[in-house]
């Protein structure tokens, strides 16, 4: 009896080995990450997790084309023009962005018809008050200032944890199991959610007091025009199906696109631009150009500056923001090259997953699967050399530049914005926007790295800096 149990668990144990040895026999060719029987590729990209986008990379230098497999799905991630097009443009219809990955994000903002739209901040009066928020910085600002400041922050840290928790769920195959039991990264994702909302519902409730305020004294001065108070009314209507929780997804939607894709770009701009002096030099001379000629286009004196009189420095900044039009800023086409470049290097959305409805073939041959997933991969894209040439992995502004002139790239190439139907519509107002903010900080201001501070992605929907930039500042004249 015992010997015939021990034979049963031997030609088990064999049949098991013989199994796994067959299934990584066949993978000896293969381009890709290596599987392992029932979990896939799920071992090697969770222990590529803090560098998934480099692991990407690594893969997609050898093949255009990397099919993963995973528990419960299978993804393609793409870096060729030609098959991105494919999937934007040509079979749009069949890469669907919502239905399919849903489920991985859960974060119940689909009951609203606004969702995701794009937010055109306030930039012009950003840009007049940045000298005196940099001054607040400098000298420590009033106490409550200092707490809003705190509290802004403490949110924002709390949706780059909600985004990486999210984020996780993609290669996470126990996901749902922590989702149950609360625990691990699903209990952290729950107190994000929580934290995340009462700021939000704070903020409609302090919008909504000062309507009944204004509305009371009648005093239309105090009347707030943004885009919130105009839903707030909206509200008012029932036809218009509207509640706080529709109200929640516009606050929180507001947030996300002003500052992790803009702020984001903004931080991976500045950190290329002072690690590269030769076009922090560049980029300063043709704002100082730019601040001449404009001044003269305008019959202005330019005002006196001491770099160390902090009234006379915002005096000048101020003015500095005064001459930026929408059509001057459209002829700083070295600002327009570095932001660009940076995107190409840096995108805000490394990554963007299309679900799969029909089975299909990309231009290249591969086959893809419906109820699959496939990527297409930005941060890979900019850096493989089949796109951009071997100067690929150079940060090199010049390369948008010919003739003197800014030359745009295939959107299928260049996917910062996406391409096809789906291209960004806001991408001229992130662009006016950043070039904005920009102008001023690199005209007024020299930054240097702090010594031993480490630059690195953090894994998350968004490509935002895992230790933040620490950076020190001093004053150009």
């Amino acid at each position: 009896m015992e010997d015939g149990y021990t034979r049963g668990i031997l030609i088990l144990a064999c049949s098991i080995f013989t199994w796994i040895f067959l299934h990584r026999w066949s993978q000896r060719t293969n381009k890709g990450p290596k599987t392992w029987p029932l979990v896939g590729a799920a071992i090697e990209q969770l222990m590529n997790y803090d560098r998934m986008h480099d692991w990407l990379v690594n893969y997609l230098s050898k093949s255009s084309t990397v099919v993963v497999p995973m528990p419960f799905t299978t993804y393609t991630y793409i870096a060729d023009p030609a098959n991105v097009e494919h999937v934007l443009k040509t079979n749009f219809a069949n890469y669907p962005k919502v239905s399919i990955i849903s489920m991985y994000q859960a974060i119940q903002l689909t009951d609203f018809p606004f969702l995701m739209v794009t937010c055109i901040i306030r930039i012009w009066r950003c840009c007049l008050e940045m000298a005196s928020l940099i001054q607040m910085v400098r000298t420590g600002g009033n106490k409550e200032r200092r707490q809003a400041l705190s509290l802004h922050l403490r949110t924002y840290e709390t949706l780059a944890q909600w985004f990486s928790e999210i984020t996780l769920r993609f290669i996470d195959p126990l996901w749902r199991v922590k989702k149950f039991l609360r625990v691990g990264s699903e209990a952290v994702l729950d107190q994000s959610i929580k934290m995340i909302d009462d700021f939000t519902y704070s903020v409609i409730r302090r919008r909504k007091a000062e309507i009944e305020e204004a509305q009371e004294v009648l005093n239309n001065d105090k009347m707030k025009h943004d885009i919130l108070s105009r839903f707030i009314e909206l509200e008012k209507d029932p036809e218009n199906n509207i509640n706080d929780k529709s109200l929640r997804d516009v606050v929180l939607n507001f947030v996300i696109a002003g500052r992790d894709t803009t702020a984001t770009t903004l931080s991976w701009a500045i950190y290329m631009i002072m690690v590269h002096d030769h076009v922090a030099e560049k980029l300063y001379a043709e704002l100082k150009a730019f601040e001449q000629d404009r001044a003269e286009e305008e019959n202005v004196t330019l005002k006196h500056c001491e770099t160390e009189d902090l009234e006379s420095f915002d005096l000048r900044t101020k003015q500095f923001a005064q001459l930026m039009s929408y059509d001057s800023l459209g002829k700083l086409y070295y600002l327009h090259a570095v932001i660009t470049e940076t995107l190409r290097l840096y995108p805000a959305v490394p990554q963007d997953p299309k679900g799969i409805l029909n089975d299909d073939i990309l231009p290249d041959g591969t086959k893809v699967k419906a109820g699959g997933m496939v990527t297409y991969v930005p941060y890979s894209m900019g850096r493989m050399e089949y796109n951009w040439g071997p100067d690929a992995n150079e940060f090199k502004p010049e390369r948008w530049i010919k003739d003197g002139l800014f030359q745009n790239a295939s959107p299928f190439k260049f996917t910062a914005f996406q391409a096809g139907p789906r291209i960004c519509l806001g991408k001229d107002s992130a662009y006016l926007q950043m070039k904005m903010a920009l102008a001023i900080l690199c005209r007024f201001f020299k930054f240097e790295l702090v010594e031993g501070h480490v630059v690195k992605y953090r894994m998350m929907t968004i490509l935002s800096m895992a230790n933040g930039l620490k950076i020190t500042v001093s004053t150009r004249s």
